[in-house]
């Protein structure tokens, strides 16, 4: 079993910022007009379970799966969302962070001469390097949830179901 200590300062700069842009993907995704409050909510839930779930001795990248689950049971009781959209919103959102993050960190750690030693030690290069991935995930979410709700890719996705 891998654990790492997790400073609560991680928690706060990385954990949160990260489960809100998740937080707010999956709102796009599902189709969900996006309520901050709630979002905010949701991703401060979601963060601290993780931050939990990582101090404990659970096997590593466990959190991941639970974090899903947990998102999961969010779309699907407090927005009624359909069952189908909000497994897929819980899925789709966190696969996106994977692909993000690995991308953002394959590009960065190279360009800074930064080496995976550095990042499991050093939180604020962690957290320096983290910030990217979030950022561009955000944005993502904003913009998907801009083009949902102006129709154009359902319209665009009804033609070919």
């Amino acid at each position: 079993m891998i654990h790492i200590n997790i400073p609560f300062i991680a928690l706060l700069l990385q954990g949160i910022p990260e489960q809100i842009a998740v937080a707010t993907l999956a709102f796009a995704i599902a189709r969900i007009s996006f309520k901050w409050k709630k979002i905010f909510i949701i991703s401060t839930v979601l963060a601290f379970s993780a931050y939990l779930a990582r101090l404990s001795q659970i096997t590593f990248e466990i959190h991941t799966v639970l974090l899903i689950i947990l998102l999961f049971v969010i779309l699907l009781t407090l927005e009624k969302v359909d069952l189908s959209l909000a497994f897929l919103s819980s899925l789709l959102s966190f696969l996106t962070l994977a692909v993000f993050e690995y991308i953002s960190v394959s590009i960065l750690m190279p360009v800074f001469k930064i080496t995976p030693e550095i990042i499991v030690t050093n939180f604020t290069i962690r957290i320096l390097i983290g910030e990217p991935h979030v950022l561009l995930i955000f944005l993502f979410a904003l913009i998907l949830g801009h083009v949902r709700k102006r129709g154009k890719i359902d319209e665009f996705l009804g033609k070919y179901q």
